[in-house]
């Protein structure tokens, strides 16, 4: 018993630092899964726990009082962090309705509260939204449809453009909403079959994807990967990036071929494309999930392999770009491709020639949530990026949102690209609005 009892006090020593740390960081991406019911099982068993060694007289010796005290820190800190929280929303929910127009349209959002989606775009706070599994688990594709419909019902209720609304339907093991959409395999599977065959079959999945997207409310669709795959798998610690199973193919005139078909079934139904993840993650090792990643290859090299294909691809549609995380060194040493100005001016809209919208990875993957993350935000506004994605975790917007606000309030955003990439940002989705609100009209009288 004894033992025991020296067990169970070493265990409580080892386990008060790691509750006080989830405590403090219970907004951390990280410790999502703690969220809710989480975060009250640990102040529960963290007072549970400083009774018990109360009762038990560990309150008389120094070690005991510093054990207890120790214990007292998570109810304590997670308090506070709860605290800042609603403080940083509430600034951000009382935006005036200047700052809401000026910043808002630049912000897609993926959520879990619909009340609270909801009042984030009638205030038009966001300019679009992002929707995946969790947002249909355990419910019918006609609750979602409906809950999308009524969105959109609140922002022409305010005066306020329809919202881009997007899912991440690649096909193979990226499929989001499939079930209850139809799982369509991964575009390269096609690789093995003839060219015309390619393109017709690729061209057949995107009309799958397409017209269930549209039917659903959805307008934009966060596929092709353009990136090729690397020869060999990328890092034994790559759990997220998956980057060899998504990739169409190593040859860049393959993936070219594939995804422009795949892109015209898509843009046939109204729905758009996004060809990501520019500068290219294929021959990076790092997953940007969690860590910075550099890409050190020569611009040279870079455009007649890696960028073929975005050129392609963007040439002959009016697809979106999505620019991920990873350092393109030979340009901007010293941040991330998704808010670098030479990336996005140089490259994008230079060398590329790319007037269209462009819009950052999820802003809450590591490479970017773990370092200066305001940073980042006005950078990326000031270097005409036109929509910050906030996926994975929602509750990051009202960070993030806080962070451009602060930037405006101190002047430190760029009006002529703000103004720019309004522009981009009402000439939107030509081929996509009129299809998803009809299938959306067709959807209420049916």
């Amino acid at each position: 018993m004894q033992f025991l009892n020296r067990l169970g006090l070493i265990l409580l020593w080892l386990a008060a630092p790691l509750a006080a740390f989830a405590a403090a960081n219970k907004n951390d991406p990280y410790l999502l899964p703690l969220r809710g019911g989480g975060n009250i099982a640990l102040v529960a068993a963290s007072i549970l726990i400083v009774i018990v060694l109360l009762r038990r007289g560990r309150w008389r010796g120094i070690a005991g009082k510093l054990l207890v005290m120790l214990w007292c820190l998570p109810p304590l800190l997670m308090s506070t962090a709860h605290l800042k929280f609603e403080l940083r929303k509430r600034d951000v929910l009382a935006a005036s309705a200047a700052e809401a127009h000026q910043l808002g349209p630049h912000f897609m959002v993926g959520y879990s509260s619909f009340p609270e989606v909801a009042r984030l775009a009638g205030q038009g706070l966001i300019g679009g939204i992002y929707v995946t599994r969790h947002n249909i688990g355990g419910r019918t594709i006609e609750a979602l449809r409906a809950e999308i419909a009524a969105l959109q019902d609140k922002r022409r209720a305010a005066g306020l453009p329809p919202l881009v609304v997007a899912a991440d339907q690649e096909g193979g093991i990226v499929g989001h909403l499939a079930p209850p959409l139809t799982k369509v395999p991964a575009l390269a599977t096609l690789t093995g079959l003839a060219p015309d065959e390619q393109q017709a079959k690729a061209e057949e999945f995107g009309r799958i994807h397409g017209r269930e997207l549209a039917g659903l409310g959805v307008n934009l669709n966060l596929a092709p990967v353009l990136d090729l795959r690397p020869p060999q798998r990328r890092n034994r610690l790559d759990f997220h990036t998956l980057i060899g199973q998504r990739a169409i193919a190593t040859n860049p005139v393959v993936v070219s071929t594939i995804a422009s078909a795949y892109v015209r079934g898509l843009e046939e139904t109204g729905v758009g494309a996004t060809l990501k993840h520019f500068p290219g993650i294929g021959r990076v090792r790092t997953d940007t999930h969690h860590f910075s990643a550099r890409l050190d290859t020569p611009v040279k090299e870079l455009e007649t392999t890696d960028w073929l294909p975005f050129r392609e691809v963007l040439s002959h549609s009016r697809s979106a770009l999505m620019v991920g995380h990873v350092t393109l060194t030979a340009v901007d040493p010293d941040r991330a491709a998704s808010h670098s100005r030479q990336v996005v001016q140089g490259i994008v809209r230079g060398k590329l020639g790319y007037q269209g919208m462009v819009m950052t990875d999820d802003l809450v993957m590591g490479a970017i949530y773990q370092n200066d993350v305001c940073k980042a935000v006005v950078e990326a506004i000031n270097a005409g990026v036109d929509l910050l994605l906030v996926a994975y975790d929602g509750a990051q917007f009202y960070r993030v949102f806080a962070c451009a606000l602060e930037g405006s309030r101190q002047g430190s955003l760029d009006a002529a690209m703000l103004h720019a990439s309004a522009a981009r940002l009402e000439r939107g989705f030509p081929i996509a609005q009129a299809p998803a609100s009809s299938a959306i009209s067709i959807a209420r009288r049916n």
